[in-house]
């Protein structure tokens, strides 16, 4: 019998040492000189720190957001309330810019990030120091904590404290940490949680204190989309993450079992619950438009044979959340 091939195991690189370059096309990889020892990587700007946050990840946070208040919106008595609803937007907005960051510190020093096929990390490429980029992590989650207690001391609910810690702890240990969960299998399933229905359930309640059915609804909706888009991401990277020994769910069911459930969560889930609501609400007909952009999501991601392919639909992804959080939050307060 054949030798048994050992499990790639996780490497840790340590944060002073971390050297690496950027290529043009926006890999992260070691950058050798024409000696052969690792060429000078150019000092991160404005431009890579605004790159670091991803900016166009952030629609995961607006969705939910959205949809919470247009179920508060719904509840008669007391009503939404704008002010928390703005706090909530901005809570939400934080902790994913926070996450982000703490991603590309906790994937960089594990040296994770040098497999990478897609846009360099400051981190991973050696543009900024590791504990730069930490400390820029910490102080959105400062931001984060501070928006949140205004949130609690505005709804008079104390317990929310608890539920507000438990979002940065996750958000920490989705990478960071010594058993980072997004390396086990678990990123999806604490995407769904924290993404679909915390931030849509949490905004409905700190504005109504209650929560309705039509609210569940659209977490589960919410959650689903966040969870498609981090799948498509992880399944672009799934070969350089298998080499990192970052067991996503991507690596841990294969290709075709990881599209398939892509396309469950991109448009069986979320388009399920809005045929319920569009029996219910006159304009909640209009988002199946959104259709336009996820259909040709789903087909690229089922027959991909690239990850240029897999990064187009992760942006259409991405706008498929946006607009569907928008729209059918739109139909519901307009009835």
């Amino acid at each position: 019998m054949p030798a048994k091939r050992p499990r790639p195991k996780q490497q840790r690189i340590d944060p002073r040492t971390v050297r690496a370059g950027a290529t043009s096309k926006g890999r992260t990889r070691r950058a050798p000189s024409r000696s052969g020892s690792p060429a000078a990587v150019r000092p991160a700007g404005v431009r890579d720190w605004i790159g670091g946050a991803r900016i166009r990840t952030l629609p995961l946070s607006i969705a939910p957001v959205a949809l919470g208040t247009a179920c508060a919106y719904l509840v008669s008595e007391p009503g939404y309330h704008w002010v928390r609803a703005l706090l909530c937007l901005a809570l939400a907005l934080l902790l994913q810019i926070g996450v982000n960051f703490a991603n590309d510190y906790s994937d960089g020093v594990r040296g994770t990030d040098r497999y990478r096929v897609g846009p360099s990390r400051l981190t991973g490429s050696g543009a900024a120091r590791p504990r730069t980029v930490l400390v820029v992590a910490l102080c959105f989650f400062a931001l984060a904590a501070i928006v949140g207690v205004v949130l609690v001391v505005l709804s008079r609910e104390w317990w929310l404290l608890a539920g507000g810690a438990a979002c940065i702890v996750a958000a920490w240990l989705y990478t960071g940490g010594k058993r980072p969960y997004g390396y086990y299998g678990l990123g999806e399933l604490f995407v769904f949680v924290f993404f679909g229905l915390v931030a849509t359930l949490g905004t409905t309640f700190v504005q109504v204190r209650t929560i309705t059915l039509e609210s569940w609804l659209c977490a589960i909706a919410a959650g689903s989309l966040a969870c498609a888009v981090l799948l498509v991401n992880n399944l672009r990277d799934r070969e350089q993450d298998r080499l990192a020994g970052k067991r996503t769910l991507a690596v841990l069911i294969g290709d075709v079992p990881s599209r398939v459930l892509y396309v469950v969560l991109l448009l069986a889930v979320p388009f399920g619950v809005l045929t319920f609501f569009s029996l219910l609400f006159p304009f909640a007909g209009y988002v199946f438009f959104v259709l336009i952009a996820a259909v040709p999501a789903a087909v690229i991601t089922l027959f991909a044979r690239t990850a240029r392919e897999l990064i187009w639909a992760l942006q259409l992804t991405t706008l498929t959340s946006l607009l569907f959080g928008l729209g059918l939050g739109a139909a519901l307060v307009f009835l």
